[in-house]
């Protein structure tokens, strides 16, 4: 997602990842006009202000999973009255929630994955290996498995191939192992003791690389909050509702996610359903990535729905 720079949690000034590359999808001389964006993943709502206020006839509902975020987004999009809605939820629900919104003509979709930077700053959440916390790693406080569940449960097998598929860590064996041998003593609650051990297991590199605990944390992450099926349930839900040009747009932090995205808009350029907007994912520029840190590894993939005539107007008939 982005960052926030200075004050409160509700004074804060949120930069959003590829904010420019966002608007120019959705704001395209030929991109549907007077209907609805769907921002699966509004956070603060930085990428939903930006739209509103470059496409004066665009409406947003906005859709969150973390209730501490929702009233910061509702907040800073309030300027925008009944042109901006928000909603509590999963991307997994959201053909529920246009449902309850009553919510028909949707001309662009955005998931912009990966935890906020309020998740991360703040150290209760469990996020960050930077800060001490409970190791919870829940974007919704509802859902009952935390990190330290998985990391204190789950057989030395299935953690290192957790942490070498969902986060890419080479020696991931050797992680899992030390974690299973540590735990037997006692278990894992906090952020700062787990991110030591993997720190001690593979050690540090120098001062240009990412922490050591970086891999494992955002494998966890993952696994928490289900964030590979979350994508896979968004994406099939965004293709019955676009109209026709309709755009969909995923920013994703992931090899694996963009891997995700990558294989479904080549399905569906294939089947004739989506028109690829973004030959390769765009990146940020190098300005951005000096400028926000977090954006560094962003992946920004877009495409066109493409409709039949007779269906061209509106949803398609959901079994």
């Amino acid at each position: 997602m982005g960052r926030e720079r200075g004050g409160d949690d509700q004074t804060r000034v949120h930069v959003s990842v590829l904010a420019d590359e966002v608007v120019s999808v959705f704001a395209a001389a030929d991109a549907p006009r007077d209907g609805w964006i769907i921002d699966g993943t509004v956070g603060v709502g930085g990428h939903a202000s930006r739209i509103l206020d470059a496409c004066p006839s665009l409406r947003v509902l906005g859709i969150d999973q973390d209730p501490e975020i929702l009233p910061i987004a509702q907040q800073n999009l309030a300027r925008f009255g009944a042109r901006a809605r928000v909603r509590r939820g999963r991307v997994s629900m959201l053909d529920e929630l246009l449902d309850e919104e009553g919510i028909e003509r949707v001309v662009g979709w955005l998931l912009d994955l990966g935890a906020s930077s309020l998740q991360f700053d703040r150290r209760e959440r469990g996020f960050s290996f930077s800060v001490d916390g409970p190791l919870d790693m829940r974007m919704d406080p509802d859902r009952e498995r935390t990190a330290a569940d998985i990391v204190n449960t789950w057989d030395e097998n299935d953690l290192a191939d957790l942490f070498f598929h969902e986060g890419g860590e080479t020696r991931s064996r050797k992680v899992a192992h030390a974690i299973v041998e540590l735990r037997r003593r006692a278990p894992f609650r906090r952020t700062l003791a787990l991110a030591d051990v993997v720190a001690r297991t593979i050690g540090r590199g120098g001062a240009g690389d990412i922490h050591p605990a970086t891999r494992v944390f955002q494998a966890l992450r993952r696994a928490v909050n289900e964030e590979g099926e979350e994508l896979v349930r968004g994406l099939e839900q965004a293709q019955p509702w676009l109209v026709d040009g309709g755009r969909l747009v995923v920013i994703s932090f992931h090899s694996g996610e963009d891997g995700v995205v990558k294989r479904f808009l080549s399905r569906g350029e294939a089947e004739g359903a989506f028109r690829p907007l973004t030959k390769k994912p765009l990146r940020p520029s190098s300005f951005e990535a000096r400028a926000n840190p977090r954006s560094r590894s962003a992946l920004l993939r877009a495409a066109a729905r493409v409709r039949t005539r007779a269906s061209a107007s509106g949803p398609e008939v959901k079994p």
